[in-house]
């Protein structure tokens, strides 16, 4: 079995279009969160996400590639390329072959979906756009990814809710690990602030209200926290086998070391405690490592009643004593719920806290939970040596992921 590191990072998100904008950022606690510009907000209660703004496909893409193209797929295809030039990365022809893609998506092409339902049922309009179906696919974005950078080998697209873009990074790592490729570009990508969605997030009745100041709106771990905010943008890595890394003269961010992914097998929407349990255990035991190692948590943190209830719950059963040192910090505060992208999105937070030695912390915390009663590194960032970081992703449906890295 090989070693697997991470070479090149790229990032979308509603607090920076690169890594580098997206970590100073999460440092600096600077929201992304705010009234949503997008679309007319009249009809809904919630007016607030965590948007990309001022994002230009025409900076990125011909005429005739938008075409082709959701948001969803420009955003990874950007952060793809952004991981590739990070990591140095240009395949040879004998490369191609062994070049792999996993992305993980939870709305798809949402953007074009809901523009086509718009056009047929409101304006009774019944011509669609003929690249309406390629444009949908969960499977775009990974399928585009593979042809724009002739990566030929293993190829996924996943759809497990916020879950997704970890697993895609699981599998990938997997696919090296075990001697299926050398080089995957892995990661998540999601677009689903659009009017429909946001009223089937409302009828939930798990948003954050938005009142006051919209940009506070997302408060994890905070007893006065409402709800989530949905959130947008994409996150791809670059994995490649570690003696090959090595022998090219990479710079390494991170080896992956564990993965670990369960099922509830529970309830749709309500967590439990056992199921993100069993991923944890199994990330730790696949990467040899033990609960005290671990120096960082990027946790799920909805900023939900019960997910961050339960999640404080998973920690303690896991990490026994060692729960009250080790440093805990959710970015949704500031970078929003962006899906099927967040466990990718967050995955390169870990591993960019990992890199400089320096936790982002849970922004607009206002108050401690008796329910959630951790070190959650409140609103200000913390230097910190680090060694072993983890991420969890605990989704609807279920569905756990956890991911675990230490410094080469």
């Amino acid at each position: 079995m090989r070693r697997v590191v991470v070479t090149g990072l790229g990032v979308i998100s509603a607090v920076g279009q690169t890594a580098e904008e997206f970590f100073e950022n999460l440092v600096r606690a600077r929201s992304g969160v705010g009234e949503i510009t997008r679309f007319p907000t009249e009809a809904l209660t919630v007016k607030v996400a965590a948007e990309v703004k001022a994002f230009d496909p025409s900076a990125h893409f011909t005429t005739k590639e938008m075409g082709l193209l959701d948001r969803f797929t420009q955003f990874a295809l950007v952060a793809a390329r952004q991981a590739l030039a990070d990591a140095g990365f240009s395949p040879t022809e004998a490369e191609h072959e062994r070049f792999g893609v996993a992305i993980g998506t939870s709305f798809g092409g949402m953007t074009t979906l809901e523009a086509g339902y718009e056009r047929l049922y409101g304006e009774r309009n019944l011509r669609l756009h003929p690249l309406t179906i390629p444009r949908i696919m969960y499977n775009a974005a990974a399928s585009h990814l593979s042809m724009f950078f002739s990566a030929r080998g293993p190829i996924l697209a996943i759809s497990t809710a916020c879950a997704s873009g970890a697993q895609a990074i699981g599998w990938a790592y997997q696919q090296i690990k075990y001697g299926a490729a050398d080089v995957m570009l892995a990661g998540g990508a999601d677009a689903p602030i659009t009017f429909g969605v946001m009223k089937a997030w409302e009828a939930l009745r798990v948003l954050a209200s938005g009142r006051g100041d919209p940009t506070r709106a997302c408060r994890p771990f905070s007893r006065d926290r409402e709800g989530l905010v949905v959130g947008e943008g994409a996150a791809v890595l670059l994995l490649e086998d570690y003696e090959r890394a090595r022998a090219r003269g990479a710079r390494i961010y991170a080896e992956i070391v564990g993965y670990g992914t369960s099922a509830d097998a529970g309830h749709i929407t309500d967590p439990s405690i056992e199921g993100p349990a069993r991923a944890l255990r199994a990330a730790l035991a696949e990467a040899e490592i033990a609960p005290e190692e671990v120096d960082y948590i990027n946790a799920h943190g909805t900023a939900t009643k019960a997910n961050d209830r339960i999640e404080t719950e998973v920690i303690k059963l896991i990490f026994g004593a060692h729960a009250r040192r080790v440093a805990i910090s959710s970015t949704k505060a500031v970078h929003g719920h962006a899906m099927g992208a967040a466990g990718a999105i967050e995955f390169v937070a870990a591993l960019l806290a990992l890199r400089h030695g320096i936790i982002p912390p849970t922004a607009h915390y206002t108050e401690p939970d008796p329910e959630c009663d951790l070190d959650y590194v409140p609103n200000c960032a913390r230097e910190q040596p680090l060694r072993v970081v983890l991420s969890n992703s605990f989704a609807f449906g279920g569905i756990n992921a956890v991911l675990v890295a230490r410094r080469v």
